[in-house]
């Protein structure tokens, strides 16, 4: 009896879900003949103790016990059935008792919604926080932001946000991991500061790993530096999520000898994560030898690779061209791992036969594939068509990428350089007649460069910056240098049929020059540090010649992120090896 009344009393939590079985308990009780009209909160306590050891039925059993259950018994029970709809039935049946939610009533209900993405009900139970007055208290704010942002409206949780009456961590981490998660890397970064602003609540680790993600998608490096130095001041650069975090803003900030040390630095409490993390940070660089030399040292600390790291894998395979040794670790997956082969992985394998020439192959393993191709898997066989002049095959491609997306302008984009490469103008025509009938219009390049923490955008044929002189001489200064070099502007990509001199003018307004020219004049990196450059589109092949060159004239590295991979030019090479 001593033993249950000290579980009676408050020490249940302790004693019944980390020290002992739910089910001695619950026989001390029956025993002790104990009522659950009398005890109801050992009743709900053993409830949630049945479903955090998956006892769900047993869950089920005890609160059918309960004479009255209260909102403690039902948000109990709802808890315990949480990410599957028996949490939605169940809360039907609470309202029907009647019995009024409270926030820890909500806020597994919101996680449920987003898993089972069924978002009218998500919308429908936000529509009774409202009316309970619950929306605006920090518990299910914070989850309503989290239900939004994971059904992809980042713009509905921010409403949420700007409403809640008091804001604490968890609100500031939940909103700002959202908006990294939906592409607002502005708006997340911004929030950060707000946060780290305030004298009410300090950033936490889940905040910091947001913003760090949100630098990633910006490739923002002195961003990435700051938060990092706010990380260690704040203590938190040796969690696994930050580390996690860092191994991967690092990398996609093109600066794999900082990822590989941070790595190491945590490499003795390293998790799955942690070495996927960084296994994807070299297989964007094209780096294969790395990537499998990481894959067999985290086997042998007795790791078990899961879909992620063949991901890196074979993504590494895809970026530098190794078909067989893709194909190696497609087969493997399943045959030595137990790990079932993903649309994922089957992309990287069609993208790197394509790159090898085997564009007819592809194309079959695309058909037969155990998955339906989407959108990634034909625009990557029209890439590959791009590079290797297969108009023929381009076109049965592109229909079937405009199957997925009749106003896709990347499509209609490829299609028109595959015909305008092979001469075929005629068709070019066409296809800029059908873009015009569609309404389809060509997303314009747009590119990114840092310059003392602040971003600076430049568009295709921009004008409006204010070193606009200065970057347009630098233009003409490089492009005279590096004709000494044997350049000449590649001009068979262009859409339009104009003269040869008026093309190769607009080749030199590109968002991506422009960056450029910027980076050199301002200075924007220290001596003998990369300039570095985020493009939105795939940048094209004058683009990529003429930065071979330039990095011959200015003896710098320069390093460009574009959507589809990293080039580094460096000495007049790429590590692309002119294939993107």
């Amino acid at each position: 009896m001593g033993r249950l009344k000290e579980m009676i009393d408050g020490d249940i939590q302790v004693v019944g879900s980390r020290r002992g079985d739910p089910r001695c308990i619950h026989a001390q009780a029956i025993k002790s003949k104990i009522k659950a009209s009398n005890h109801r909160c050992l009743f709900n306590e053993l409830i949630t103790h049945y479903s955090r050891c998956n006892k769900l039925l047993y869950a089920q059993r005890v609160f059918n016990q309960i004479p009255e259950p209260n909102v403690v018994s039902w948000t109990s029970l709802i808890s315990s059935y949480i990410n599957t709809t028996n949490a939605i039935h169940h809360f039907i049946s609470m309202l029907r008792h009647p019995t009024l939610p409270n926030q820890r009533t909500l806020a597994p209900l919101f996680r449920t919604c987003a898993s089972l993405s069924t978002l009218q009900i998500g919308i429908q139970l936000h529509s009774v926080s409202l009316k309970l007055s619950l929306s605006n208290l920090s518990y299910t704010g914070s989850s309503l932001i989290s239900f939004y942002t994971k059904c992809s409206l980042p713009n509905e949780a921010l409403k949420v946000f700007d409403k809640i009456l008091e804001r604490d961590e968890v609100c500031y981490s939940s909103m700002i991991v959202g908006l990294a998660q939906n592409s607002q890397p502005s708006k997340a970064l911004k929030l950060f500061s707000e946060m780290n602003n305030s004298s009410t609540v300090s950033s936490n680790m889940y905040a910091i790993s947001g913003a760090l993600r949100a630098t990633a998608e910006f490739a923002a490096l002195e961003q990435c530096k700051i938060i990092h130095a706010h990380t260690i001041l704040a203590g938190f650069h040796a969690y696994l999520v930050v580390g996690n975090a860092l191994v991967d803003a690092y990398g996609k900030c093109g600066l794999i000898a900082d990822s590989r040390n941070i790595f190491n630095q945590l490499l003795p409490n390293a998790n799955i994560f942690l070495w996927n993390s960084m296994m994807g940070a070299y297989a964007q660089q094209g780096d294969e030898k790395s990537v499998i030399k990481l894959f067999y040292d985290m086997k042998f600390r007795g790791f078990s690779p899961d879909e992620y790291s063949f991901l890196a894998l074979l993504t590494s395979c895809s970026n530098s061209g190794s078909v067989h040794e893709a194909e190696k670790w497609l087969n493997c997956m399943k045959d030595d791992y137990g790990v079932e082969p993903q649309l994922q992985h089957y992309t990287c394998f069609i993208n790197a036969m394509a790159r090898d020439g085997g564009i007819a192959e592809a194309k079959a393993l695309a058909m037969k594939m155990p998955y339906e191709a989407d959108a990634a898997v034909w625009r990557s066989l029209l890439t590959a068509c791009a590079v290797h002049g297969a108009s023929e095959v381009a076109q049965e491609v592109t229909q079937r990428l405009l199957e997925h997306n009749p106003r896709d302008d990347s499509a209609f984009v490829l299609l028109a350089n595959v015909n305008a490469t092979a001469g075929k103008w005629a068709e070019v025509a066409e296809v800029r007649k059908l873009m015009r009938r569609r309404g389809v219009r060509k997303e314009g390049g747009m590119s990114w460069i840092e310059f003392r923490g602040e971003v600076h955008v430049f568009l295709a044929g921009d004008r409006n910056h204010e070193r606009m002189n200065e970057i347009y001489a630098k233009l003409a200064e490089l492009r005279a240098e590096i004709k000494k070099l044997g350049y000449k502007e590649v001009v068979d990509e262009k859409l339009h049929e104009m003269e040869a001199a008026e093309k190769r003018e607009l080749l030199w307004s590109h968002s991506e020059k422009l960056a450029l020219a910027f980076g050199v004049v301002s200075g924007a990196a220290p001596p003998g540090k990369a300039l570095r450059i985020l493009k939105n589109l795939r940048i094209c092949k004058d683009c990529h010649e003429a930065f071979k060159c330039i990095s011959i004239v200015i003896k710098r590295e320069i390093v460009v992120r574009d959507v589809n991979r990293y080039h580094r030019f460096v000495h007049g090479n790429c590590n692309c090896g002119d294939y993107w």
